[in-house]
């Protein structure tokens, strides 16, 4: 596969802070790539440098072999507070073609805008505005919205974590048909360790601030997933794992996450029962 993106010793300061620091990697065409690091390391400084809304510091971003200066033209980004980033006062259906005023002609932006909100399941909404819609129908129209512009590569900022569990995992499950189904290129950041192994093909783990790159870890589960039977593989939960304890300071990479699954799962769940355990023997304790 051709390289999409490629980030080379990327860094930005903050006066005399460091966000991130010598950031390298690529995201090849069609790949979905998720990031993970812990709160506050630089992973939103990172997607606003990648899409050229802050000029870096160190370093230099090329998308599909051209170096970003100021945002692309064939770059969306969708993100986590859909409340802000629709027009209230918009149709859906006028909030999805309005990216593509100054790109295509009338007939053609409401061509795709009807394409693409049927592609999020949205096809009989365009007429609401999104104050009439749920908090999981309002993302699907900024999804619907990013993907009309069909942009060489879709950036994600955390574009999940503002909705309940449920339709977290029917978004999760819209994204993977809509990058299987229309070959989309998509780096999507998230807090969410489980949700990175459940949609990436790879996983960037982030240090702490400043935000340095801990592990590339390659995805091995299969193209099509499942929110029960992907979760429940051995594969999946060694995955989670492994991720967890590189965030909390583990170091680099071991190679037991595929010579030992069942041992990782083992002690990993057996770490997160003990921490349930303790936090409702301090619920009991402060009832009493």
């Amino acid at each position: 596969m051709s390289t999409m993106l490629e980030v080379t010793d990327l860094g930005h300061r903050y006066g005399d802070h460091t966000a991130i620091d010598r950031l390298s990697f690529t995201v090849a065409a069609g790949e979905l790539v998720c990031i993970v690091g812990p709160s506050g390391c630089g992973k939103s400084t990172l997607l606003r440098t990648l899409s050229g809304l802050v000029a870096s510091t160190t370093g230099h971003v090329a998308l599909h072999g051209d170096e970003v200066r100021g945002v692309p033209d064939d770059l969306a980004v969708v993100f986590q507070d859909y409340s802000r980033s629709l027009f209230p006062w918009l149709t859906v259906q006028r909030n999805v073609e309005f990216p593509l005023k100054r790109k295509v002609s009338r007939a053609e932006r409401r061509a795709r805008a009807a394409e693409a909100l049927e592609w999020v399941g949205l096809s009989g909404a365009g007429a609401k505005y999104p104050w009439q819609l749920s908090g999981g129908m309002q993302q699907r129209v900024a999804i619907a919205r990013a993907l009309a512009y069909r942009p060489a590569l879709l950036l994600m900022d955390e574009p999940f974590a503002s909705v309940d569990a449920q339709t977290r995992f029917e978004l999760e499950d819209l994204l993977l048909r809509v990058r299987r189904e229309h070959d989309t290129t998509i780096l999507l950041v998230t807090h969410d360790i489980d949700e990175s192994v459940y949609l990436g093909d790879r996983v960037l783990v982030l240090s702490k601030s400043p935000a340095t790159i801990v592990a590339n870890l390659k995805v091995d589960l299969p193209a099509e997933r499942d929110q029960i039977t992907t979760r429940e593989s051995d594969t999946f939960v060694a995955l989670r794992a492994e991720t967890a304890r590189l965030l909390h300071g583990g170091g680099t990479v071991r190679p037991r996450v595929q010579a030992d699954p069942e041992g990782v799962a083992a002690r990993f769940l057996a770490a997160e029962r003990a921490e349930q355990a303790a936090q409702a023997s301090k619920r009991h304790a402060a009832q009493n």
